[in-house]
Protein backbone atom coordinates (compact mmCIF):
# COMPACT_ATOMS: atom_id res chain seq x y z
CA UNK A 1 0.00 0.00 0.00
CA UNK A 2 1.18 3.52 -0.82
CA UNK A 3 0.62 6.12 1.87
CA UNK A 4 0.55 9.91 1.98
CA UNK A 5 1.09 11.88 5.15
CA UNK A 6 -2.23 12.41 6.94
CA UNK A 7 -3.40 15.37 9.00
CA UNK A 8 -1.91 13.66 12.08
CA UNK A 9 1.45 13.40 10.35
CA UNK A 10 1.34 17.02 9.22
CA UNK A 11 0.37 18.16 12.70
CA UNK A 12 3.18 16.35 14.47
CA UNK A 13 5.78 17.70 12.05
CA UNK A 14 4.44 21.25 12.16
CA UNK A 15 4.22 21.23 15.94
CA UNK A 16 7.86 20.24 16.37
CA UNK A 17 9.36 22.05 13.39
CA UNK A 18 7.16 25.11 13.91
CA UNK A 19 7.44 27.82 11.35
CA UNK A 20 10.08 30.21 12.49
CA UNK A 21 11.63 33.51 11.63
CA UNK A 22 15.32 33.75 12.33
CA UNK A 23 15.32 37.56 12.27
CA UNK A 24 12.18 39.46 13.21
CA UNK A 25 13.81 42.76 12.21
CA UNK A 26 13.70 41.80 8.52
CA UNK A 27 10.59 41.54 6.36
CA UNK A 28 9.50 37.99 5.61
CA UNK A 29 10.67 34.72 7.10
CA UNK A 30 14.40 34.35 7.61
CA UNK A 31 16.36 31.11 8.13
CA UNK A 32 17.52 29.96 11.52
CA UNK A 33 20.36 27.79 12.75
CA UNK A 34 19.00 24.51 14.13
CA UNK A 35 20.56 22.68 17.11
CA UNK A 36 22.46 20.39 14.72
CA UNK A 37 24.16 23.51 13.28
CA UNK A 38 22.30 23.51 9.94
CA UNK A 39 20.44 26.48 8.51
CA UNK A 40 16.73 25.79 8.09
CA UNK A 41 13.77 27.78 6.86
CA UNK A 42 10.00 27.45 7.04
CA UNK A 43 9.07 24.18 8.71
CA UNK A 44 12.63 22.96 9.17
CA UNK A 45 13.58 22.72 5.48
CA UNK A 46 17.31 22.72 4.97
CA UNK A 47 18.71 25.79 3.24
CA UNK A 48 20.80 24.50 0.33
CA UNK A 49 23.55 26.20 -1.64
CA UNK A 50 23.64 26.29 -5.45
CA UNK A 51 25.14 22.77 -5.52
CA UNK A 52 22.35 21.38 -3.33
CA UNK A 53 24.50 21.06 -0.20
CA UNK A 54 23.10 22.02 3.21
CA UNK A 55 24.53 25.22 4.65
CA UNK A 56 26.03 24.72 8.09
CA UNK A 57 27.50 26.89 10.82
CA UNK A 58 26.97 30.37 12.22
CA UNK A 59 29.83 31.62 10.07
CA UNK A 60 27.62 30.97 7.00
CA UNK A 61 24.68 33.12 8.14
CA UNK A 62 24.88 35.54 5.21
CA UNK A 63 25.18 32.65 2.78
CA UNK A 64 22.09 31.01 4.33
CA UNK A 65 20.14 34.26 4.06
CA UNK A 66 21.21 34.64 0.43
CA UNK A 67 20.14 31.08 -0.54
CA UNK A 68 16.92 31.05 1.47
CA UNK A 69 13.89 30.57 -0.78
CA UNK A 70 11.19 30.63 1.91
CA UNK A 71 9.96 34.12 2.79
CA UNK A 72 6.23 33.61 3.41
CA UNK A 73 3.99 31.13 5.21
CA UNK A 74 2.61 30.09 1.80
CA UNK A 75 6.13 29.28 0.56
CA UNK A 76 6.79 27.34 3.78
CA UNK A 77 3.62 25.28 3.25
CA UNK A 78 4.55 24.59 -0.37
CA UNK A 79 8.08 23.50 0.59
CA UNK A 80 6.72 21.28 3.36
CA UNK A 81 4.59 19.41 0.80
CA UNK A 82 7.64 18.94 -1.44
CA UNK A 83 9.79 17.76 1.48
CA UNK A 84 7.08 15.36 2.68
CA UNK A 85 6.61 13.87 -0.80
CA UNK A 86 10.32 12.97 -0.95
CA UNK A 87 10.19 11.22 2.42
CA UNK A 88 6.88 9.50 1.67
CA UNK A 89 8.32 8.05 -1.52
CA UNK A 90 11.39 6.65 0.25
CA UNK A 91 9.40 5.12 3.10
CA UNK A 92 6.80 3.66 0.72
CA UNK A 93 9.60 2.03 -1.32
CA UNK A 94 10.55 0.00 1.78
CA UNK A 95 7.22 -1.91 1.48
CA UNK A 96 6.77 -2.02 5.23
CA UNK A 97 3.65 -3.72 6.66
CA UNK A 98 2.54 -0.63 8.58
CA UNK A 99 -0.64 1.34 9.06
CA UNK A 100 -1.31 5.06 8.46
CA UNK A 101 -0.36 6.13 11.99
CA UNK A 102 2.88 4.19 11.85
CA UNK A 103 3.64 5.71 8.47
CA UNK A 104 2.98 9.23 9.79
CA UNK A 105 5.26 8.65 12.80
CA UNK A 106 8.03 7.40 10.51
CA UNK A 107 7.65 10.35 8.14
CA UNK A 108 8.08 12.68 11.13
CA UNK A 109 11.13 10.72 12.27
CA UNK A 110 12.72 10.78 8.80
CA UNK A 111 11.80 14.43 8.30
CA UNK A 112 13.79 15.24 11.42
CA UNK A 113 16.74 12.84 11.10
CA UNK A 114 17.04 12.06 7.42
CA UNK A 115 16.41 8.88 5.49
CA UNK A 116 20.05 7.81 5.59
CA UNK A 117 20.02 7.55 9.38
CA UNK A 118 16.74 5.65 9.30
CA UNK A 119 17.76 3.27 6.51
CA UNK A 120 20.74 1.99 8.53
CA UNK A 121 18.99 1.92 11.90
CA UNK A 122 18.04 -0.82 14.30
CA UNK A 123 14.65 0.89 14.35
CA UNK A 124 14.06 0.01 10.68
CA UNK A 125 15.27 -3.56 11.21
CA UNK A 126 12.76 -4.00 14.06
CA UNK A 127 9.93 -2.59 11.93
CA UNK A 128 10.83 -4.87 9.03
CA UNK A 129 10.79 -7.91 11.33
CA UNK A 130 7.53 -7.01 13.07
CA UNK A 131 5.98 -3.51 12.93
CA UNK A 132 4.14 -4.23 16.21
CA UNK A 133 7.32 -5.13 18.14
CA UNK A 134 7.21 -3.29 21.49
CA UNK A 135 10.99 -2.75 21.27
CA UNK A 136 10.27 -0.03 18.68
CA UNK A 137 8.97 2.11 21.56
CA UNK A 138 12.41 1.79 23.19
CA UNK A 139 14.34 2.37 19.99
CA UNK A 140 12.68 5.67 18.99
CA UNK A 141 13.80 7.57 22.13
CA UNK A 142 17.43 6.71 21.45
CA UNK A 143 17.35 9.34 18.68
CA UNK A 144 17.21 12.35 21.00
CA UNK A 145 20.55 14.06 20.42
CA UNK A 146 21.70 16.86 18.15
CA UNK A 147 25.26 18.09 18.16
CA UNK A 148 26.06 15.36 20.72
CA UNK A 149 23.60 16.75 23.28
CA UNK A 150 20.25 15.40 24.46
CA UNK A 151 17.63 17.98 23.52
CA UNK A 152 14.34 18.20 25.45
CA UNK A 153 12.50 18.96 22.19
CA UNK A 154 13.78 15.74 20.63
CA UNK A 155 12.85 13.77 23.74
CA UNK A 156 9.29 15.13 23.44
CA UNK A 157 9.21 14.52 19.70
CA UNK A 158 10.28 10.88 20.00
CA UNK A 159 7.60 10.34 22.69
CA UNK A 160 4.98 11.89 20.42
CA UNK A 161 6.12 9.77 17.46
CA UNK A 162 6.01 6.61 19.58
CA UNK A 163 2.52 7.52 20.78
CA UNK A 164 1.32 8.12 17.23
CA UNK A 165 3.03 4.92 16.04
CA UNK A 166 1.44 2.68 18.67
CA UNK A 167 -1.85 4.35 19.62
CA UNK A 168 -2.69 6.60 16.72
CA UNK A 169 -2.82 9.54 19.10
CA UNK A 170 -0.88 12.73 18.87
CA UNK A 171 -1.71 15.48 21.32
Amino acid sequence: MTYKTSTNGNNIIKSFESIHDGDLSEIGLQPKLCPADYWTAGYGSLVLDDLGRPIKGIENKQKAYRYNKIHTVEEAEKQLKIDLAKREKKINKLNLRINQNQFDALVSFVYNLGFGNFSESTLLKLIQQNPENFMIAYELPKWRKAGGKVLPGLVRRRRAEASLYFTGKFN
